[in-house]
């Protein structure tokens, strides 16, 4: 089911870890838009959206033993606002399914998020690859797709990046 999110949902974040992904994505991550490295802004969302930042090699053990949501962004998707990376927690926290941010056709993007129930249900990511993460996780768990805005543009090469740096430049006031 994909659905999509209009307004906030909360002015309180939920608390949760998280990582933004760049592993296997070669050096496009630390590109530049508006001047900052791509991995750059994705950590700045998930900062902004109330997400406590954990590395990507944090035992698995402590996450479940954490209860807390696990959030998962992509470096390639690195302007995806944090706000809605925030909905995103709220709609896993209320409905306890991992919720996937994906674009209008959907193709997953970023965020995963995964409830405490998937991450204590999984011995570890089964993948990097989000596709194939989501995949994984909808074999054993409910998932909720949620379009993101297009400014969660996920970017394979310059020109995307260009592309994206368009799209999200603010208009002159």
């Amino acid at each position: 089911m994909t659905t999509d999110i209009h307004a906030p949902e909360t002015d309180d974040p939920t608390p949760a870890l998280g990582t933004i992904v760049e592993e296997g994505r070669g050096a496009l991550p630390f590109a530049l838009i508006h001047g900052e490295a791509l991995v750059a802004c994705a950590a700045w969302a998930l900062g902004d959206a109330g997400v406590t930042a954990v590395d990507l090699g944090t035992a698995w053990a402590g996450l479940a033993d954490s209860g807390e949501p696990f959030v998962l962004h992509d470096a390639l998707c690195p302007m995806t606002p944090a706000s809605f990376i925030a909905d995103c927690l709220t709609r896993s926290a209320r409905t306890g399914a991992a919720v996937v941010g994906v674009d209008e056709h959907g193709t997953v993007l970023s965020p995963v998020v995964l409830p405490p129930a998937v991450v204590a249900g999984l011995e570890g990511l089964p993948s990097l690859d989000f596709e194939v993460l989501v995949a994984a996780v909808e074999d054993r768990f409910p998932v909720e797709r949620i379009t993101a805005p297009a400014s969660a543009g996920r970017v394979a090469g310059p020109d995307d990046v260009a592309a994206l740096e368009a799209l999200t430049t603010p208009e002159p006031a």
